[in-house]
Formats: structure tokens, sequence, C-alpha cells
């Protein structure tokens, strides 16, 4: 509301970033309706701005866990791998996998294994860093990044999540289900790819299938120019 009512006074003021104007003397109802106006362009902004989060949500997110889907887990580990790179600082990720979850499904049905699912992610999530994360790779197997996770870090980290993992009951109308987890664990001080540390990991995850289940396995040392924490 101003008194300046000059044609260059009003571009300057809508180019300082005014959305609307109304120069003095000024009437009520054209005052009130043009509030009205502004109210309506703060909803619908409010209401874009809204739908925008959701959507970014979505294209990131696993729709039933609410963990990171895969391209977004595996976009964040390729940015702690630059990180560790540039600061030669360690890193670790682990690769968990739900022991014999096809009987669950098969068992109790597959409302009741995506409970053990979600279940599961909660449990896990309780269990990180605050900047540690975990997203779906696949069906029953989940990612964890853990940044700066040294060898006396890590053991305790994955350790937790077997842990915890163990202890979950899920409800169901034929009793409490639990599960465990199988984890194979690759970590690395200063550069590498992403393609090698999964690979490391999944082959560590391997042998703690092989050698019994609800276990963690380490991926074994590697060439010094990788760097691989080694158990």
């Amino acid at each position: 509301l101003t008194a300046k009512g000059e044609k260059a006074d009003i571009v300057k003021g809508l180019d300082a970033g005014a959305n609307d104007y109304i120069s003095k003397p000024y009437d009520n109802d054209e005052l009130q309706a043009r509030i009205n106006v502004g109210g309506r362009m703060l909803a619908l902004q409010t209401d874009l701005l809204e739908a925008r989060d959701a959507l970014a949500y979505e294209a990131t997110h696993d729709p039933l866990t609410g963990a990171l889907n895969r391209r977004a887990i595996l976009g964040t580990l390729e940015k702690e791998l630059k990180r560790s790179g540039r600061r030669n600082s360690a890193l670790t990720i682990g690769l968990c996998d739900i022991d014999h979850f096809k009987q669950v499904n098969d068992t109790y049905g597959h409302q009741v294994g995506d409970s053990v699912l979600c279940d599961f992610v909660k449990a896990i999530r309780s269990s990180l860093r605050g900047y540690d994360l975990v997203g779906r790779y696949g069906g029953e197997e989940f990612l964890v990044v853990a940044p700066d996770a040294v060898a006396s870090v890590q053991e305790g980290l994955y350790e937790r999540l077997r842990y915890r993992a163990a202890h979950i009951r899920t409800a169901t109308p034929s009793g409490a289900v639990g599960i465990t987890v199988s984890i194979g664990v690759a970590g690395v001080i200063g550069k590498t790819t992403v393609d090698r540390l999964l690979a490391d990991a999944d082959a560590a995850l391997y042998r703690a299938k092989d050698a019994g289940r609800n276990r963690i396995e380490y991926a074994s040392a590697a060439p010094n120019n990788a760097g691989l924490i080694g158990c």
C-alpha cells in the first residue's frame, strides 16, 4: 500500500519482490479483494511446495519400508566414497539379507512379510548413528552406509544391527514371527569404486550365509591401493 503511484515507482516495487500493489487513496473493498487474492496465491504456493516435497520423497524412498530406495542409497554411497577419497577417511557398507525370508512369505503370507520388512527397517534405524543411512537394495536385502566407521566402530555397529534383528518379533494372528539377518561388510580408507565395494560386501554376505546365517562376515583384505578394511 503506497502513495507512490508513478509507473517507475510501481515497477521498482514489483522488481524488489512485491506481488501486488495498491495506491493511496484506496478503496476498502478493493484492498480486501486484493488481500484475498494474495491469500489464494500463498495457499497455492504452499500446496505446490508440499507436492514437490512429497514427489521428492517418493522418488528417493521405498514406499513400503520408508528406507531409501536402491537408486538413492547407491547415489549416497557414491557421494560418500568421493568424500572418503578426498579426506582419506574410512567408510564401510553392510549388505544385510534377512535369513529364510521366503519361508516367512510362504508360511504367513506376504502381508506378514511386509510387516517384517517394516519392523526390520525400524530396528536398523534405531541402531544406526545419526549420519548412517539404510536403503532397500532389493527384496529382503538392505544396504547400510556408515561413514567414518573404523574397525572398532564397524564391529560394534554391525553386531548391534544383527542383535536387534534377532530380537524382532512381528505380531501375526498365528503368533509372533522372529527373524535373523546375515551381513556382509566391506570397508575402504581412501579410494575405490561403488562396484568394487558392493562386490566385496556381496562376497562376504555369501560367506555369512554359507557359514550358517545370523552372522557377520567381513571382506578380506585387498591390495593397498584399494585400502579395504579386512577382518
